[in-house]
């Protein structure tokens, strides 16, 4: 037989079924891979949290030992105020006073845990909680 005479083979492709499973499973794994960063990010923020912690406490130290004592909040390191004769700042930047999840850290002067406490709140900017939830001091 001639091979121009051979009827042509038709090729097959994949049926709407098909591809909507594969659609389907392409999903599924998605939103698996998304939880799974997702969680990963919030551990992240919480690490940077206690790191900002730390940053204010030492920026806190500064002021003290530039005018005698702690500032009365937090927005006297990025300002001088009237009782701090000696200040030599901005002490830190606007953006240090918020945690990354976009709470201020809190601040209390005179403190309960030392002359003053810095607080991260966590994810929830809440007293409390769990997880990445947990509250975290400058004491600790």
């Amino acid at each position: 037989m001639n091979s121009l005479h051979r009827a042509p083979q038709r090729r097959r492709g994949f049926t709407l079924l098909e591809m909507l499973a594969v659609i389907v499973l392409l999903g599924i794994v998605g939103v698996i891979v998304a939880r799974s960063v997702s969680g990963r990010v919030d551990t992240g923020k919480w690490d940077a949290g206690k790191i900002g912690v730390t940053k204010l406490d030492q920026d806190v130290q500064a002021y003290a030992l530039d005018n005698g004592s702690p500032p009365r909040s937090l927005d006297d390191l990025l300002t001088k105020p009237l009782n701090a004769p000696s200040w030599n700042g901005p002490y830190a930047k606007p953006a240090d006073l918020n945690d990354p999840f976009g709470h201020p850290y809190a601040y209390v002067y005179p403190g309960k845990h030392g002359q003053y406490d810095i607080v991260f709140y966590g994810r929830d900017g809440k007293a409390g909680g769990e997880g990445v939830d947990r509250d975290y001091g400058n004491w600790q």
